[in-house]
């Protein structure tokens, strides 16, 4: 018999997809033999649930969820915040050109359906209706799970869908914007903690030349679009209350 795939959160790993402020307690593995039936043992959690071949992938050489499969069992397993980080990603795999900085709607969208569709065949099943909620507010435009867990407290605040990564240019600027909250009239920033220091981030440039540059961008945008910029870190996403709190500073309050 062949080796049970990774699932779940493992499978997640396997995919680089990250577990926000979620730390797995066991390798998870799906394998079915008794249906449903969840076993704990040597720190190994089996899904005793059946895995068609065409969901089943390998990486790395090791065998493991396709990435639908581990979107669809982490959505309905996960806590909401780790889940959504997880979506978010996942459709960034699916949509999302580096390069280019250009996010692929129709793939979202076919992918997207096909979650939907998924979703819709097993009802019924244990998390189904969270995970119904995550695919239709899934976003693979936010590029850090600081930006899915904004998204979500922004949702709780009662902001309108916020407009993500957001192109503002003139004829020798162009630059992006991580939310455009346009029932505030304002735009919004998560500051990840290695934009300052990690050379991912920040290429070739010293610390101090990025914070330059980042003073500069902000002096164009608001000068522009005459709306304020507020930013927020990892500290201010402890609640929606952190959150609104942050906002409130700048003199941004949610719409309701």
């Amino acid at each position: 018999a062949s080796a049970a795939p990774f699932s779940h959160a493992s499978a997640a790993v396997l995919w680089g997809l990250p577990l926000f402020r979620h730390v797995p307690e066991a390798v998870h593995v799906s394998d079915a033999r008794h249906n449903g039936v969840v076993r704990h043992a040597r720190g190994v959690a089996r899904h005793e649930v059946s895995v068609p071949d065409d969901d089943i992938v390998v990486i790395g050489g090791i065998p493991c969820t396709s990435l639908e499969r581990t979107v669809f069992d982490v959505a309905r397993t996960l806590p909401l915040a780790s889940a959504v980080a997880v979506a978010d990603a996942a459709l960034r795999l699916v949509a999302w050109d580096p390069e280019d900085r250009v996010y692929d709607q129709g793939a979202a969208s076919t992918w997207a359906t096909a979650m939907e569709e998924r979703i819709a065949r097993a009802r019924g099943a244990r998390g189904i209706r969270q995970a119904r909620w995550i695919m239709a507010f899934a976003d693979g435009r936010a590029q850090l799970p600081g930006e899915s867990m904004s998204r979500l407290l922004l949702h709780d605040l009662g902001f309108a869908t916020p407009r993500l990564q957001v192109r503002l240019a003139d004829s020798s600027h162009l630059y992006f914007v991580d939310f455009g909250l346009d029932d505030a009239k304002a735009w919004g920033e998560f500051d990840g903690e290695g934009k300052y220091t990690d050379a991912q981030f920040r290429g070739e440039r010293t610390p101090w030349e990025v914070v330059r540059a980042e003073k500069e961008r902000e002096d164009w945008i608001r000068a522009t679009t005459h709306r304020p910029l507020v930013r927020w870190g990892m500290q201010h996403l402890a609640s929606s209350v952190t959150l609104g709190r942050r906002l409130a500073e700048f003199g941004i309050r949610p719409p309701r």
